[in-house]
């Protein structure tokens, strides 16, 4: 029986098997995950689940009975060790996260493939500063995380946050909202730099600052220091302050989970390269999810995309791609964000240095308008902020790489279609 191996129990693995069966795929599937939940989404840890809004089981990407129902062996709780690549199998053994469900026996067994997907995922990186292993230092990836720092959330405690990305702000947000007192450490000038530039930066600053956050912009964070139970009780920041802290949280970004592939030869490059079909330099090895760094004909040039959208569409294109079909996998990069009242989807990579021109349509005194970034007269990303059903709008104004009238994408008499 033909056999296809996924590893990686998220969004990216679990859709991969998903499609593999809608697709007719009768072979043999296993998917290995190194947590003992089943696969899960992780845009609910900072948003809907980290707020008390929405059940643990609203987080999962199938309810739990659906792989034996649909004859997906997943095993959790396990973790793939190494890939030899001459004799198509994997390492497995026990997770250090959890019991393997079911048990790995005996540890260091072995698993044949036919096709194997990687949809490993990332990591948050780490500050190694002293003081990081303190207890009271956190950060979010995975369920544990969301469940700690609910806990941590609480009237009156002080949050210091490290880093301005995305995790960083929709973690303020959830601890603003709870009644903390909270301080984000960043040093560029704004938050969100690298992914939307300052222009729109400045936009969640006075967003934040509205609801008491505090920035400390131009610092980094030097050292976590200990209280007497052990915890940690303050931060120093490279300007010399101390910053009382109840809890920390460290949100600089996330690197690659590309071990495995780096174990087994197969070609890296801020993650785990692949053409539009993704496939990775080994022909019967693919990538999807955060781990992969894939060609987008689009722009034309390999981008690794850590979002929830990538997960989602990525891991039913690598199935299929592993099933022989004829797959570009050339989507418009997609995210999105819940912070306070405000919801925001972006299409595009608008990362500083992409692009000369920032036009508006709308309010942004409100909180509701279209953000757009040009480069040369051509759309490359577009931001609507508490206006809705306009992202394939949006994206097809990108794709078409016309040379636009800022003046027409600015009025909002004109219907974007006919920009």
């Amino acid at each position: 029986m033909t056999t296809f191996v996924i590893v990686g129990g998220g969004l990216a693995g679990a859709k991969a098997a998903e499609t593999l069966r809608a697709e007719g795929f009768t072979g043999e599937i296993v998917l290995f995950g190194d947590e003992s939940e089943v696969p899960y989404e992780r845009p609910p840890l900072s948003k809907d689940y980290l707020l008390g809004k929405k059940p643990r089981e609203s987080a999962y990407v199938h309810p739990a009975e659906w792989y034996a129902a649909n004859s997906v062996d997943l095993r959790t709780g396990v973790s793939v060790a190494a890939i030899e690549r001459p004799t198509h199998t994997v390492i497995v053994e026990p997770s250090a996260h959890g019991g393997a469900s079911p048990p790995v026996s005996p540890p260091g067994g072995t698993q044949h493939y036919d096709k194997l997907l990687l949809a490993t995922g990332a990591a948050p990186r780490r500050l190694d500063i002293p003081g990081e292993a303190l207890d009271g230092v956190r950060t979010l990836r995975k369920l544990p995380d969301s469940d700690a720092l609910r806990a941590e959330f609480t009237r009156g405690r002080r949050v210091v946050i490290v880093g301005s990305g995305w995790i960083g702000l929709e973690t303020a947000a959830a601890a603003s909202i709870a009644g903390c007192q909270v301080t984000v450490i960043e040093p560029q000038p704004t938050p969100l730099y690298y992914a939307i530039g300052p222009e729109l930066g400045a936009v969640f600053t006075v967003l934040h600052q509205a609801h008491g956050v505090e920035f400390r912009f131009g610092e980094t964070a030097a050292e976590f220091h200990g209280d007497a139970a052990g915890r940690v009780g303050s931060v120093l920041t490279s300007s010399g302050t101390v910053l009382p802290a109840d809890v920390a949280i460290v949100a600089i970004g996330a690197g690659p989970n590309d071990g495995l592939a780096r174990g087994a030869g197969l070609e890296l490059s801020n993650g785990v390269v692949t053409d539009s079909a993704l496939r990775t330099s080994d022909p019967d090895i693919y990538a999807a999810g955060d781990v992969a760094c894939s060609f987008l004909p689009l722009l034309g040039t390999h981008v690794r995309v850590e979002h929830w959208s990538n997960a989602l569409n990525g891991g039913p294109a690598a199935a299929r791609s592993m099933l022989g079909q004829e797959v570009e996998y050339n989507r418009v990069p997609y995210f999105y964000t819940d912070q306070y009242d405000l919801g925001m989807e972006c299409s595009g990579l608008p990362s500083p240095g992409a692009y000369d021109q920032v036009v508006y349509r709308g309010d942004r005194a409100t909180l509701e308008f279209i953000a757009f970034w040009l480069a040369g007269g051509r759309l490359i990303a577009g931001m609507n902020v508490n206006v809705w059903d306009v992202t394939d709008d949006i994206q097809s104004l990108i794709r078409s790489n016309r040379t636009l009238d800022p003046s027409r994408l600015a009025d909002p008499a004109i219907p974007l279609a006919d920009v």
